[in-house]
């Protein structure tokens, strides 16, 4: 008799968890962040509830790299003749590896003709790839400056092209995006500020891979791939966690710069960028009314990627333990602005903000979630205003919510998982160290990448959890 009442708990377990499994639709997770926008929030059921996270089958897979970033997941593509559920990662020296999410095997692997030059170096790349919307192709970013279209059946390469004049100095730090046919790239410094070297934005078409056009953060009036020598300034890295961040409406370019000079017409460093992505013209601008200060005492306004929020809202994070609420509205036209933030709140322990804040849309709610290396915290939207909700003194890197829960990785271990609306902890998955990299929630499983790109290792780690099979 003592035994009935936990058996009755698993049974009831095991039909919660059966439930979860039919009612969440199989789904993809092409980008990081989900969508051009880097919202983190998987707006549809992934079967992964308050009642079973603590029942997930916990998988670690070795890789031949380190990942030191975020992984991307196409469901049911077919690799090699057969349908797979497919993880897709880029190491820090430049492989790209497809992962069967089930098994945990390697599908296929594509190491770029410089790793051989690169592995163990300084010269490292944190990108995330990005699926092509057909699912045949993705397309990576490794650290000798090239971008490549990848098939998803083999790891064939289709086509690679430079976006950079100088490799050595101008790095990949952050994501790829594609929208409308184009691939949307950035590139940033590497640590020491060694110049020269300039961010920019190239734009590529996913087809040819033919360069379309470029945006420079310094020498903006220069509409070219520059040997960044060339240009009298220097910095100005765009290398935000979410990279560019694109309005699905209108198709728009937000980005945001570290150091460098502003002069508000050709020079725009530590400043937010609204760009044209046709014509790659400045639509609107921002920066902070010390922008000299934030430059000479290397706190960069770019840290972290601009926000969208809801409507004409913008939030823009900072090494200066600072988040600006900004109006679109109020930064529109070429002219330079300077100030006039809406509003100001600090950070989640006042501290340097490197990580992409998430946005759930939640109702007729938003809510906006980040972390930093001392804390985590939400506000919500009201009235225009952030009205912060909860805030605990747990770090993190960036966040990312699925089902009304937010899963935040702390670099020095442990998934955890909490209650999105109140914060409260649920659970903390077991994983190992690491950086930048962060979790996604897809289709029944958490996968994270662990480690840190500046070990200079070759070899790194996966964590799948998933739910059991029913």
């Amino acid at each position: 008799m003592g035994r009935q009442p936990a058996i009755r708990v698993l049974l009831v377990l095991t039909v919660a968890i059966t439930v979860a499994m039919a009612n969440a639709a199989a789904q993809d997770w092409p980008m990081f962040g989900g969508n051009v926008q880097s919202t983190s929030a998987n707006p549809r059921p992934t079967g992964i509830t308050a009642a079973n996270v603590r029942q997930l089958r916990h998988r670690t897979v070795a890789l031949d790299g380190l990942v030191d970033a975020s992984a991307i997941y196409l469901h049911g593509v077919t690799v090699s003749g057969a349908k797979h559920d497919a993880i897709f990662v880029t190491t820090s020296y430049g492989k790209t590896i497809a992962i069967d999410a089930d098994s945990g095997d390697a599908l296929w692997e594509y190491t770029p003709a410089g790793y051989r030059d690169l592995a163990g170096t300084r010269q490292f790349t944190t990108s995330t790839p990005v699926a092509d919307p057909d699912s045949q192709s993705i397309y990576a970013a490794s650290p000798d400056g090239y971008i490549e279209k990848l098939a998803v059946s083999d790891g064939r390469l289709l086509w690679h092209t430079a976006i950079t004049e100088l490799p050595r100095r101008e790095k990949m730090d952050s994501p790829l995006k594609f929208f409308r046919g184009h691939l949307i790239a950035v590139t940033g410094g590497y640590i020491g500020d060694r110049p020269p070297y300039q961010g920019h934005v190239a734009i590529l078409d996913g087809a040819s891979g033919r360069l379309l056009r470029v945006w420079n953060s310094q020498c903006s009036n220069r509409a070219e791939l520059m040997q960044p020598s060339s240009c009298p300034q220097t910095q100005s890295a765009i290398w935000g966690r979410a990279g560019a961040v694109i309005d699905p409406e209108d198709g728009r370019i937000f980005i945001a710069t570290g150091n460098g000079d502003w002069n508000g017409t050709t020079d725009w460093g530590d400043a937010v960028v609204e760009l044209d992505s046709d014509a790659m013209q400045v639509l609107g601008n921002y920066t902070p009314s010390n922008t000299a200060d934030l430059n000479d005492d290397d706190l960069d306004l770019g840290s972290t990627s601009p926000v969208l929020l809801d409507g004409n809202l913008l939030a823009q994070g900072g090494k200066d333990g600072k988040i600006r609420l900004l109006d679109r509205q109020e930064l529109a036209g070429t002219r330079a602005h300077r100030g006039h933030e809406r509003q100001i709140v600090a950070t989640p322990s006042g501290t340097d903000l490197f990580t992409q804040p998430a946005v759930w849309r939640h109702g007729n709610e938003t809510w906006m979630f980040a972390a930093d290396n001392g804390g985590t915290a939400a506000w919500r939207v009201e009235s225009g205003m952030l009205r912060q909700i909860w805030r605990n003194g747990v770090g993190g890197t960036s966040p990312l919510e699925a089902d009304g829960l937010l899963f935040v990785y702390a670099p020095h271990g442990g998934l955890n998982v909490y209650e999105a609306s109140s914060g409260k902890r649920l659970a903390t998955l077991p994983c190992g160290r690491g950086h930048w990299n962060s979790p996604i929630v897809v289709d029944g499983r958490i996968i994270l990448p662990e480690g840190d790109a500046n070990s200079e290792a070759v070899h790194g780690v996966l964590d799948i959890w998933a739910l059991p099979a029913s």
